[in-house]
C-alpha cells in the first residue's frame, strides 16, 4: 500500500477514511442494525498512519468484516477470518489484516479481514471476554452463512489472529457453540467453531485452554519477541501435544514482535505465509 499522509484536523480522518474504501473492498457489519453492547455509540472511528505508513485503527463501534474473495475457479474452498492486533485499545489492520488477506485470496483462500471492538482503549465500556469475543464470533457464524454463495466449505473455515488479535483467535477456538437451529436470525443458526486456527504471536497465552476438541493449531512468533511470547508458544505447543491435537510451531531466529506480512521481512520469516498456506495444505482444509 502507498505510503498515505495526514492532513490537521477531522478532514484528514475522512480522507483517509475515503482513500482506504477505495482501496480495500467493502465492509460489511456483523449485525446490520446495530452491534448488541454497542447502543448508543455512534462516534466515528479514528483513523491514523504510521510513519512506516500502516493503517491504525481505533474507536471501533460497528464491527465488520472485510472479504477479500478469489474467484470461483481459483478458490480452494477454505476461509480465514483475520484478527489484526494492537493491544486491545487499536487495530493495525495493514500489516496484520488487509495485506494477509490480499496474501491468502492470492493463494485461492477466501480471507475476511475482523473489525472488532477494542476492550482496552481509553474509556472503553467493552471487554474481550464478552464483546470482542462475541465480534469474531459472529464473524464465524455469518462466513459460515454465506459460504455457498462465497463459494467456501462450512467444514473449512477457521481464524488467524496477530498478538491481541491471536489471543482472540485462540478464545474462539476454546469458547464456541454448535448450531442453534431455533435461532431466530440466521446468522446465528450457525455454528461458531472455527476448524483450525493460526496463532501469530499471540499475546496472553495463559489464557488458551487445550482440550481434545480445540480445533489444529498452526503457531508462529519471533525468537526476540518478549519471553512471555517467545517461550509462551513452545509451552502452548506442548498443550496441544499432550492432548493430542495437531499443531506446528515455527520460532523465527531474527524476529520479534508484530512483523505480520511487510515487504522489509527478509530471510525465514517472509516465508511463514507459504509454511502456513503448507499446513492447510496437511491439514486436508485445502488441495494441491
Amino acid at each position: 500500500m502507498k505510503q498515505l499522509y495526514l492532513l490537521p484536523g477531522i478532514f484528514s480522518v475522512l480522507l483517509l477514511s475515503a482513500m482506504i474504501s477505495i482501496t480495500e473492498p467493502t465492509e460489511i457489519l456483523l449485525w446490520p442494525n446495530g452491534a448488541p453492547g454497542s447502543e448508543g455509540k455512534s462516534g466515528p472511528e479514528k483513523v491514523r498512519v504510521t510513519d512506516q505508513g500502516d493503517i491504525v485503527i481505533s474507536s471501533v463501534n460497528k464491527p465488520s468484516i472485510t472479504p477479500y474473495l478469489p474467484s470461483a475457479e481459483q478458490s480452494l474452498g477454505a476461509a480465514v477470518i483475520v484478527a489484526p492486533g494492537g493491544g486491545h485499545s487499536e487495530l493495525w489492520i495493514s500489516h496484520e489484516g488487509y495485506t494477509p488477506a490480499r496474501w491468502l485470496k492470492e493463494h485461492g483462500i477466501a480471507a475476511f479481514v475482523l473489525k472488532y471492538r477494542l476492550a482496552n482503549e481509553k474509556g472503553s465500556t467493552y471487554t474481550v471476554d464478552r464483546d470482542e469475543l462475541a465480534d469474531i464470533q459472529r464473524a464465524i457464524r455469518l462466513v459460515r452463512s454465506r459460504a455457498k454463495e462465497w463459494h467456501i466449505d462450512t467444514a473449512k473455515i477457521g481464524v488467524i489472529g496477530f498478538s491481541a488479535g491471536g489471543e482472540l483467535a485462540g478464545l474462539s477456538a476454546m469458547r464456541f457453540s454448535q448450531s442453534d437451529k431455533k435461532a431466530i436470525d440466521p446468522v446465528d443458526r450457525e455454528s461458531d467453531r472455527p476448524n483450525f486456527q493460526g496463532l501469530i504471536y499471540p499475546g496472553n497465552l495463559n489464557r488458551l485452554e487445550i482440550t481434545k476438541s480445540s480445533p489444529p493449531a498452526f503457531i508462529a512468533g519471533g525468537y526476540q519477541d518478549r519471553p512471555d511470547i517467545s517461550e509462551g508458544i513452545a509451552q502452548l505447543y506442548l498443550k496441544f501435544k499432550q492432548v493430542g491435537i495437531p499443531a506446528e510451531l515455527h520460532i523465527y531466529s531474527n524476529v520479534g514482535h508484530g512483523f505480520g506480512i511487510r515487504e522489509t521481512n527478509k530471510g525465514a520469516v517472509a516465508q511463514w505465509p507459504e509454511e502456513f498456506r503448507l499446513w492447510l495444505e496437511d491439514m486436508k482444509m485445502i488441495g494441491h
